[in-house]
């Protein structure tokens, strides 16, 4: 009986074309039969990032088929840093002008790239001082002192 292939899903998995060409970008897996936990595949890694950066998901709330959000996290940070992304880039980019031609007249900038000329932006003006309260010192409320009726203990009652 013939074995049916897995149909990937291009919103959750790298197209097998797009993986052709990150595939010896990336570092070798480990080889199956060295001591130790197995390694997660890189493919598995990589579909795990991008699944992260196209939802904005917390790195511990990948779904599981993607394994472990902690060792999504990890090769991310150590593919950063060893410039993987940025050779992945380049490489898309030569793939993309074979195919289609990038007309390099054209350019734009992202705005975030630019650091903003005012670190922290404008300052704001001084608030104004605030009038003096009519209340004297000491007193809690605003209401005045003195009362223009007598207290209630003391006011004249009918029954006198």
């Amino acid at each position: 009986m013939r074995k049916k292939s897995k149909k990937r899903n291009g919103l959750r998995e790298i197209p097998d074309e797009l993986w052709a060409l990150i595939e010896p970008i990336l570092p070798l897996d480990k080889p199956a039969g060295m001591n130790g936990r197995p390694r997660v595949p890189n493919r598995t890694v990589m579909n795990g990032i991008l699944y992260v950066l196209r939802t904005g998901c917390q790195w511990k709330m990948l779904p599981r088929e993607y394994r472990s959000g902690s060792t999504c996290h990890l090769r991310f940070q150590t593919w950063v840093r060893s410039g993987v992304f940025e050779a992945i880039w380049r490489e898309c980019l030569k793939h993309y002008d074979d195919l289609q031609g990038i007309d390099w007249r054209f350019q734009s900038l992202d705005s975030a790239i630019v650091p903003a000329p005012v670190k922290g932006g404008t300052r704001p003006e001084k608030t104004p001082p605030i009038e003096e309260n009519w209340a004297p010192s000491g007193t809690p409320s605003r209401t005045p002192t003195a009362f223009p009726w007598p207290p209630r203990s003391l006011a004249p009652t009918g029954t006198t």
